[in-house]
C-alpha cells in the first residue's frame, strides 16, 4: 500500500503460543511506546489466537493503547496463510504507519508474507529503531518522521540505516532481547478492538496433526551472571572449566558462535547477533576475541570481565576489567579464590 496515512498508529505484533505471550512482543511495546510518543500517535498491539481475551489486558498494562484482537478456533495454532490474511485485513482497514514484529521463527515466517502481500518494505533483524528524516538524493525531497531501521550489515562490519519513504506500512522485525522489557502498570487503561476473521477452506490448507516442542536448556536472558566461552577455549573438554566456574558463582554458561559451530556447546547457549542478547550483572568472556557480532549481544552487560591471551583482542574495548593470560591458569585461580571466600 502507498504512504497514505502519516497519522497512522504504531503497531506491534504480539506473538503468543498456548495462551502465553512471547517475551519479544512485550519487549517491542517498550520501543513501540517510544516511537508512538515521538510521532504523537497511539500504540496498538495485534493479538491472534483462540480464547486469549485475557492477554489483551497484559498488553495494555505493558504500554499498548489499543489491542486489535482476533479470536477464532482456526487461529489456535499458527498457520502462515491464515495469520497473514488476518493481519493484512487489519492493516488495510486501519492503515498503521509502522508495524514491527519479533524476529522469532514465527515472526521470520510471517513478516515477509505480510510485507509481500501489502507490497511494503521489510527490514529484518533490526537492533534499533528510531524516528528521523531522510532526503532522497534523486529528488532532493526531505521526508520527515520516518522509521529509521537500524541493523548490522555485511557480516556485522557496518551498521546500516534503512528507510522506507514511499511504501507503507514501514515494517521491521527485531531480535529477541534487543529491547528492554517494559514494566507492567496495572492502572493503565486501553481499548480492545475485536476483529472478525471469516475463513474459507482455501485459507487453511494444512491440518495440524501433532505439535511437539522442546524447552530451551538455558534461559540466558534471566541469568544475573554469565560465563561465556569462545574459540580460544579450544575444545569441548576445556569448557568443563567454565562449567566449574559457573557452578561456584551460580552462573549460566554462554558461548560465542565459533564455540557453537565447533560443536563444543549447544546453540541455546549462544550469545550475539545470531544468538541471544543478554544484559547480566556480570559477563565473563573467556577466550572470546570480541567480534562485533558477539559484542552486539552482550555489550550492555552491567560489568564485563574479559580473559584472553591476546592483549589487542577487541573484547577488551568493551570490558570493564581485563585479564591477559591463559584461561587454563586464570579460571582455576578464580575458582579457588571464590571458594576460599565462600
Amino acid at each position: 500500500m502507498s504512504r497514505v496515512n502519516p497519522q497512522g498508529e504504531v503497531w506491534v505484533f504480539s506473538e503468543q503460543q498456548g495462551g502465553r505471550l512471547h517475551d519479544v512482543g512485550l519487549e517491542l511495546l517498550s520501543k513501540g511506546r517510544e516511537l508512538a510518543d515521538t510521532l504523537g500517535v497511539p500504540l496498538a498491539a495485534c493479538l491472534l489466537g483462540d480464547k486469549i481475551n485475557g492477554l489483551a489486558t497484559d498488553l495494555i498494562r505493558h504500554g499498548a493503547d489499543k489491542v486489535y484482537l482476533c479470536e477464532d478456533l482456526s487461529l489456535a495454532q499458527y498457520q502462515a496463510t491464515s495469520y497473514a490474511k488476518v493481519l493484512c485485513r487489519m492493516v488495510e482497514a486501519h492503515q498503521p504507519q509502522i508495524f514491527v514484529l519479533g524476529a522469532t521463527p514465527l515472526g521470520r515466517d510471517l513478516a515477509p508474507r505480510v510485507a509481500s502481500a501489502l507490497r511494503s518494505g521489510l527490514t529484518a533483524d533490526c537492533t534499533d529503531l528510531q524516528i528521523g528524516e531522510h532526503t532522497e538524493p534523486a529528488t532532493k525531497e526531505t521526508y520527515k518522521n520516518l522509521l529509521l531501521q537500524i541493523r548490522p550489515a555485511f557480516g556485522g562490519n557496518i551498521i546500516a540505516t534503512i528507510v522506507n519513504f514511499d511504501r507503507w506500512p514501514q515494517m521491521a522485525t527485531v531480535r529477541e532481547g534487543v529491547m528492554v522489557m517494559p514494566k507492567a502498570d496495572a492502572k493503565r487503561k486501553g481499548e480492545v478492538v475485536r476483529v472478525e476473521c471469516p475463513f474459507g477452506a482455501e485459507d487453511l490448507p494444512l491440518r495440524l496433526v501433532k505439535r511437539q516442542t522442546t524447552a530451551k536448556k538455558v534461559d540466558l536472558k534471566k541469568a544475573r551472571i554469565i560465563i561465556a566461552g569462545g574459540a580460544g577455549v579450544g575444545s569441548k573438554e576445556n569448557f568443563k572449566l567454565l562449567w566449574d566456574l559457573a557452578n561456584v558463582l551460580g552462573a549460566a554458561v554462554g558461548a560465542s558462535r565459533a564455540a557453537v559451530d565447533n560443536g563444543w556447546i549447544d546453540k541455546d547457549h549462544q550469545v550475539g547477533q545470531t544468538g541471544t542478547t543478554v544484559r547480566p550483572a556480570l559477563y565473563i568472556a573467556v577466550g572470546i576475541s570480541g567480534a562485533v557480532q558477539h559484542r552486539a549481544g552482550m555489550a550492555e552487560s552491567a560489568k564485563i570481565l574479559a580473559i584472553n591471551t591476546d592483549p589487542n583482542a577487541p573484547i577488551f574495548s568493551v570490558a570493564n576489567y581485563g585479564i591477559v593470560g591463559d584461561f587454563c591458569d586464570v579460571v582455576p585461580k578464580l575458582i579457588a579464590a571464590i571458594k576460599a571466600k565462600g
